[in-house]
């Protein structure tokens, strides 16, 4: 956690500044935080080296392109970095449509649509994790063009590592859906989407606490496995 004179200009602002003074009463749960991900993430990396590799197979099987798709995001303190995904669309989706999914997206590949139900197009991440560029809670990792547009207090979820899942991951865990109906799926993430689940991130930072961050994970597993937190 740096000292609030090292942060980034952008950052040092007055809608940031009681977000960084809570997180840093809590440096103690952010470095129990840290260990967690370094131990938990060389475990399950071990236990899914086998699946990765047959989920690898079954990719290069189903459609041409990359294993891995390698999108930049954004994570601490404005960082860049190119997430690791195990790749669920055709190559080049990025090319010919937005950065977002949406409903029925004709982008998505039949090897892609049973990882994204399942979230396994997420494993990789744990490299990630491994890396310090996530975390296994945080606010999901945006693109650049959106973190662009961020309002002033939403720079406050830079404070920490972004993360595989969140308390607004769960509950826009159908946002597909939403963009789907919409003419501009841009704007419509911008103005409608991104400040509600910003909500939920900028929550998460004013309770943070390790042991939420478990029931956080709790809570996802039970998502995936179809219980609605609506």
């Amino acid at each position: 956690m740096r000292r609030w004179e090292d942060l980034p200009d952008f950052m040092r602002t007055d809608e940031v500044r009681p977000y960084w003074e809570i997180m840093w009463k809590k440096r103690g749960h952010l470095a129990v935080k840290r260990m967690f991900d370094i131990i938990t993430a060389v475990i399950l990396l071990l236990l899914a080296a086998i699946p990765m590799i047959i989920i690898a197979v079954m990719i290069k099987i189903d459609s041409r392109g990359p294993v891995m798709y390698r999108q930049e995001r954004v994570t601490t303190y404005g960082k860049h970095f190119r997430i690791h995904k195990f790749r669920t669309m055709i190559q080049n989706a990025d090319r010919v449509g937005t950065a977002v999914t949406v409903s029925n997206d004709n982008r998505i590949t039949r090897m892609g649509s049973l990882l994204r139900g399942l979230r396994l197009d997420e494993l990789p991440q744990l490299i990630d994790v491994l890396e310090g560029n996530m975390s296994f809670v945080g606010t999901r990792p945006e693109a650049a063009k959106y973190v662009e547009q961020y309002r002033p207090e939403f720079n406050a979820t830079l404070l920490v590592p972004a993360g595989i899942t969140s308390e607004a991951s769960i509950r826009y865990k159908d946002e597909y859906k939403l963009l789907s109906v919409s003419d501009d799926v841009d704007k419509t993430y911008v103005e409608q989407v991104l400040p509600g689940k910003m909500k939920w991130n900028l929550n998460s930072i004013e309770r943070f606490s390790f042991f939420r961050e478990m029931l956080t994970m709790l809570r996802t597993v039970l998502a995936v496995i179809g219980k609605d937190y609506d």
